[in-house]
């Protein structure tokens, strides 16, 4: 199961790679005096504090479920995301202060090419590592990974326009490229800062499932509707890798409660062969009593064939 799988190894590649990049980089802006790799070297520091602190919420969110947390850890994983984009707002301000200061304060930019040939090794070694991060995370559902992995592809952007702003001031000498490309830059990175942000929000808000995971959860459900069951008040949310779904069972009341309970624990083995590691709770009632068909302010439609309910009950939000 996805949930079981130890991430560590990969915030460990990501502090790695962040060293060998701070090490190439901060070489190559001593070298030249470039504000530009200043800023460069500047963002690499922050994705290895991202990536220190991706390994410590990546290990408190693989604990199990304990007696203060009975549903697990995983949202810690939201708060790697919230202080990751904070601190690469953080660099942004930073960045801006040095090209200010540098615009007012002209330098000329040394051994151009050796800031360009350091520059270059440091994004190859980032945009493997990004590709490697995002892919674990998307297989793995970890925000933490994915956030970390967009980072240093943000990074890579950020190198790659920076040696292109040398290249030119080696061929035009125009020296104001220089500190003008930094603030580009820092506008850049911001960008994904807040982006961060704004995800690590979501998911402690409980947001839903994508549409595409509702959709497919909806048709597995459609198909145990019958003329004796009715499933309604479909409801998701995600809690950093783990899914949950929510949902009210109607079932004539004359049922045994083993059979009863057979229904839904063949609905419970269905979603979780879908979507394994997903937590199913039901709400099981009798199809008769209209308290039954009380609607939710909220829920995802399941398609389902009509069915004959109490005169007295409100109808219920299901699609046709």
């Amino acid at each position: 199961m996805p949930n079981s799988v130890n991430l560590t190894k990969y915030a460990w590649l990501s502090i790695a790679a962040a060293l060998v990049t701070i090490g190439l980089k901060t070489v190559a802006w001593r070298m030249t005096g470039s504000v530009g790799l200043f800023s460069d070297a500047a963002e690499s520091v922050v994705n290895l504090a991202a990536g220190i602190l991706a390994l410590v919420v990546l290990t408190i969110a693989a604990r199990p479920p304990d007696d203060d947390h009975h549903f697990g850890h995983h949202k810690a994983e939201y708060f790697s995301a919230a202080v990751e984009g904070v601190l690469i707002i953080l660099a942004a301000v930073i960045i801006v202060s040095s090209a200010v200061e540098r615009i007012f304060h002209p330098h000329t930019i040394e051994s151009l090419s050796w800031g360009i040939l350091l520059s270059s090794v440091a994004a190859g070694i980032n945009a493997i590592v990004a590709m490697i991060l995002i892919r674990a995370g998307k297989k793995y559902r970890s925000l933490t990974l994915v956030a970390d992995g967009r980072h240093l592809w943000t990074d890579v952007v950020t190198t790659l326009g920076v040696v292109v702003a040398i290249v030119v001031v080696l061929s035009t000498g125009i020296q104001i490229l220089d500190p003008v490309v930094a603030l580009l830059v820092a506008v850049n990175i911001s960008v994904t800062g807040v982006r961060l942000i704004r995800a690590s929000i979501r998911g402690l808000m409980d947001v839903t499932l994508p549409e595409e995971e509702n959709q497919l959860i909806a048709q597995e459900l459609a198909n145990f509707s019958s003329e004796d069951v009715l499933i309604h008040g479909l409801r998701t949310r995600l809690s950093g890798r783990q899914r949950f779904a929510i949902m009210d069972i109607l079932v004539p009341g004359d049922w045994t409660v083993a059979k009863s309970h057979d229904l839904v624990e063949d609905i419970e083995q269905t979603l979780q062969a879908l979507y394994p590691g997903i937590l199913v709770q039901s709400h099981l009632e009798p199809k008769e009593d209209p308290r039954a068909y009380c609607d939710y302010d909220v829920e995802i439609p399941i398609p389902t064939i009509t069915v004959n309910k109490p005169q007295s009950s409100p109808s219920p939000k299901i699609s046709q």
